[in-house]
């Protein structure tokens, strides 16, 4: 089991920045990939992006490429999701998850373990 605790949501005016965090406990870290998605009001929840479990490769959505940068701790297990020049189209409830390090991390049914959401609200 692993249990994933994120943090760092708010309410930020667009162009903006903040940085997520996810806290796991339980089962190694390390032997994880981690992903964010995020899901808005009435609609699905979507991926933003993954990262393998040794680091050594992200993919990001193409809507926050080049604006959010993924990264992790192995010495902390957390994984941090770092968002600059935020929109207004990135408001959601953000989800940390953790899944199989073989996985390609892209789809949320491939993940095991889900955080709980922070919400991030970017105002126009």
């Amino acid at each position: 089991q692993v249990q994933l605790v994120e943090s760092g949501g708010g309410l930020v005016q667009a162009g903006g920045s903040l940085r997520l965090s996810c806290a796991a406990s339980g089962r190694s870290f390390s032997s994880y990939r981690m992903g964010w998605f995020r899901q808005a009001p009435g609609r699905e929840r979507e991926f933003v992006t993954t990262i393998s479990w040794s680091g050594g490769s992200t993919y990001y959505a193409d809507s926050v490429k080049g604006r959010f940068t993924i990264s992790r701790d192995g010495a902390k297990n957390t994984v941090y999701l770092q968002m600059n020049s935020l929109k207004p189209e990135d408001t959601a409830v953000y989800y940390c998850a953790a899944g199989p390090r073989y996985s390609s991390g892209r789809h949320f049914v491939e993940y095991d373990y889900w955080g709980q959401g922070t919400q991030v609200t970017v105002s126009s």
